[in-house]
């Protein structure tokens, strides 16, 4: 008798641990940015404001690097656009370290750095997992996320130490080069743009079937323009902006508000770290619980605590104080992008969710540029971190309130023109 039997291991999980690892060093460097703030400040004789402003402006562009990075791709493949990518964080890391401008850093520090990273961010990463997933897409997909939350957890103390061991230009330069050692190998031999005919099913038996939901409404036959024209599309982009204002101002400002409070620099980064820690493993919870209850509401949630965990962050003044505000904090900051995708999808449809997904992210960047200049602009021209901080919170909470008014499944276009 004659057995079928399946390889022990499918090659896909290589490329989704290759992409795992590539996105915790981008995202870690670009939310990461924490650490090296003060010392920059201080060694090039810059105001809080004008790093801020160039930071700022590196968000925007990393924000423009994605779609750009996305088309590239589809036109290219994923191998030159990651090559592409490490050879300008390479050159923008040595400019930056010898730049002595300001005009020279935001063209370096702000600009190109962050289109090298854009480039190799998890929208460059994703088009090559999803082609070689289509059972376990979702779970191969958390894991992308999941580089995404230990990049923060592992890179921003990793980034304290160093900057206070070997200075900020060495840190900035010894990252370039472990990030190419990293990505090159990953890009040249890991990296694979033809899977299987049948992906991870192999025998292709699940894969419509499996890529269905069963009893799922039959969604209208909206064409794009009519979909951003209504209200939960902007819905879903004030979330994302407010989601996009306090990730960012985290990342930048986080570690240096805890320190004007007094932590010492071990300690905020500590902090910092944690909320990516109990992200890693929240995000798994969240994501099973996503199937089970209200979408939106669960979103409205997400905003409401991480909102209330801003303002908890400007008044602690222990250090376990500081750990559970942000143990508490890691529990919710991740999901609020996985479900806005997932919302988009439940309500317009899977035809649409991709680009109108694309434009949605937009409004996310352009509110982390708008929070890493008001973070140094508003500590600057008041004395106080309660500026941006205190206005993350606020955006938060508003978010929550209008994600909870989202409607469920089943949103048509007569609804939405009535």
């Amino acid at each position: 008798m004659r057995h079928h039997s399946r390889p022990r291991w499918y090659y896909g999980w290589n490329i989704v641990a290759g992409a795992t690892v590539v996105t915790l060093l981008t995202v870690g460097m670009r939310l990461g940015i924490g650490p090296f703030f003060l010392p920059m400040v201080q060694d090039l004789g810059l105001s809080r404001s004008l790093l801020s402003t160039i930071i700022a402006v590196g968000m925007l562009f990393y924000g423009i690097a994605m779609p750009v990075a996305g088309y590239l791709v589809g036109r290219w493949g994923t191998r030159p656009v990651l090559l592409l990518g490490v050879l300008i964080v390479l050159s923008a890391s040595i400019w930056t370290v010898n730049a002595t401008t300001s005009w020279a850093l935001m063209m370096s520090f702000g600009v190109l750095l962050s289109i090298g990273l854009g480039f190799t961010s998890p929208i460059a990463l994703t088009p090559v997992i999803a082609k070689w997933f289509t059972r376990q897409r979702g779970m191969a997909l958390f894991f992308l996320s999941t580089g995404s939350m230990a990049g923060i957890a592992i890179m921003t103390p990793v980034f304290t130490f160093s900057v206070a061991t070997i200075s900020w230009q060495s840190t900035l330069i010894w990252f370039a080069l472990l990030f190419a050692v990293v990505t090159v190998p990953v890009a040249i031999w890991v990296v694979r743009e033809n899977a299987p005919e049948h992906t991870d099913s192999l025998d292709g038996t699940a894969t419509v079937a499996s890529s269905k939901p069963q009893n799922s409404p039959a969604m209208p036959d909206l064409t794009f323009a009519q979909a951003v024209s209504t209200l939960p599309f902007w819905q879903i982009c004030i979330g994302l902006f407010a989601c996009g204002f306090s990730m960012n101002l985290l990342g930048t400002h986080g570690m240096p508000m805890l320190m004007d409070h007094g932590f010492d620099p071990m300690v905020s980064s500590m902090g910092i770290g944690l909320i990516g820690v109990v992200a890693i493993f929240s995000t798994l919870v969240l994501g099973r619980l996503s199937d089970a209850l209200p979408r939106k509401s669960m979103l409205a949630v997400i905003y409401l605590v991480r909102g209330i965990g801003f303002f908890a962050l400007l008044v602690v003044g222990t250090q376990w104080e500081l750990f559970l505000t942000s143990s508490i904090g890691g529990i919710v900051w991740a999901g609020s992008i996985a479900l806005s995708s997932a919302i988009l999808a439940d309500v317009y449809g899977v035809r649409l969710v991709g680009v109108l997904y694309g434009w949605a992210y937009l409004s996310h960047q352009i509110g982390a540029t708008i929070s890493s200049w008001l973070g140094g602009w508003g500590y600057d021209t008041f004395g106080t971190h309660w500026v941006a901080f205190g206005a993350s919170g606020a955006l938060l909470v508003a978010a929550a309130v209008v994600s909870y008014q989202l409607p469920q499944k089943g949103f048509t276009l007569s609804r939405a023109t009535a």
